[in-house]
């Protein structure tokens, strides 16, 4: 009796199909080697429909992609932004040398510290650094490093102690570098490169460059002028982590278009903080580098007054001997009052506590002084809104002006 042995029918065409592979496989093989070994004579021949320079250029411009699996080609270029920004204007950041003493033969005679400055301004017959108030502070002579290391006099035109800035003046003829462009600081953004250029350490490290970004922008420091640790003012700067070290000081914080956009002022010199650099805006900075260079001084609004804060005094006497009422808990408290000066004409006495000026909360000396310095001009009136024996009372007064 017949029957189909269906494994025997299965396994047939496998036989067949290996019959026809191998000779096949072969044949792509003989005729690969045949193309390989007839490429050259073909393309010296130009018998190709196509051209095969274009092709290897179109495969080296659009398909090396990270998924082609084909190596990338990567060229670099020395003369990138950041040291053709630093060629052009690093000649314009000098050092600041402070000379304490004038006898040649005394130990004081000596520099009591060096620091950075900016030239940014030049006419025919003198050129102008900025730097910062604290590298001059206390000198009897200052002389400015240029960037060849060349060491010249300079003359003091006046500094700022609250914005912590000075005006240097040199001999044109003495500076063959074009002063530094002064850029805006309004629109910094966050996050945007920016680089430091001092002398970190001394000028033996002159002309140092850090690399940077914009970490934030109207950083509130406060600033403690005399030591008694209680803070005078409140720098508004801007934060960077580009390095900024001692010596740095007065230096430039540049951006990408090569501009001036701050002048750097001072590091948290904790060892727990690292990356913290902080700049003087140059949009504050300019008025008062325009003032210092005009007249060597600046003019602000003067009260006549001695202050402290509120929070300085201790609250078992905010009720006993001032009678401010419970829900008072700052102001800027009168310590005393010169003779015919502004506060006096207005009519303010020893121990009144100072609330508001113009409408606009007070609750401590540096609210009062901002609002003054910021806010207010030589000769304008001024609303007080003060407590005095626990009653709420306002006055006027006109500022004055007073030389700082």
């Amino acid at each position: 009796m017949g029957y189909y042995d269906d494994h025997a029918l299965n396994r047939r065409p496998k036989k067949e199909k290996r019959n026809w592979l191998i000779p096949t496989g072969v044949g792509f093989i003989i005729g690969a080697l045949l193309v390989v070994l007839a490429l050259p004579t073909l393309i010296n021949a130009n018998l190709l429909p196509y051209d095969m320079d274009e092709a290897n250029q179109d495969v080296t411009q659009g398909d090396r992609g990270e998924d082609s699996g084909l190596p990338q080609s990567v060229n670099v270029d020395i003369q990138t932004r950041v040291t053709d920004i630093v060629e052009n204007v690093s000649n314009a950041v000098v050092g600041v040398v402070n000379i304490s003493g004038s006898e040649f033969w005394m130990e004081q005679g000596t520099e009591s510290g060096t620091g950075s400055g900016v030239i940014y301004k030049k006419t025919d017959e003198y050129a102008y650094v900025v730097t910062n108030h604290h590298v001059v502070q206390g000198s009897s002579e200052v002389e400015v490093s240029l960037a060849d290391g060349e060491r010249i006099s300079a003359q003091l035109l006046g500094s700022d102690l609250y914005n912590d800035l000075a005006v240097l003046r040199v001999d044109a003829d003495k500076v063959d570098d074009h002063p530094i462009e002064l850029g805006h600081s309004e629109n910094l953004k966050v996050g945007e490169p920016v680089l430091a250029i001092g002398n970190p350490l001394g000028l033996e490290f002159s002309g140092s460059v850090t690399q940077g970004i914009i970490s934030g922008k109207e950083r509130i420091v406060p600033q403690d002028f005399n030591g008694d640790g209680t803070p005078d003012w409140n720098a508004e700067v801007i934060q960077t982590d580009a390095a900024i070290n001692p010596g740095n000081s007065g230096g430039a914080l540049i951006n990408m278009d090569g501009q001036l956009i701050g002048i750097n002022s001072m590091k948290i010199a904790q060892s727990a903080v690292e990356g913290i650099g902080f700049a003087i805006p140059i949009d504050s900075a300019k008025p008062i580098i325009e003032d210092l260079e005009d007249d060597g001084k600046i003019t602000r609004p003067y009260m006549g007054v001695t202050i402290r804060s509120l929070s300085e005094i201790p609250s078992y006497y905010w009720q006993s001997e001032l009678q401010l009422p419970n829900d008072v808990s700052g102001g800027a408290v009168v310590g005393g009052i010169e003779p015919m000066s502004p506060a006096e004409q207005a009519g303010l006495q020893e121990y009144d506590v100072i609330v508001a000026l113009d409408g606009q909360q007070v609750t401590n000396v540096i609210d009062l002084r901002k609002h003054i310095y910021q806010e207010k001009q030589p000769g304008e009136k001024m609303e007080i809104t003060f407590y005095r024996n626990g009653k709420k009372q306002t006055t006027t007064m006109t500022l004055s002006a007073q030389d700082f």
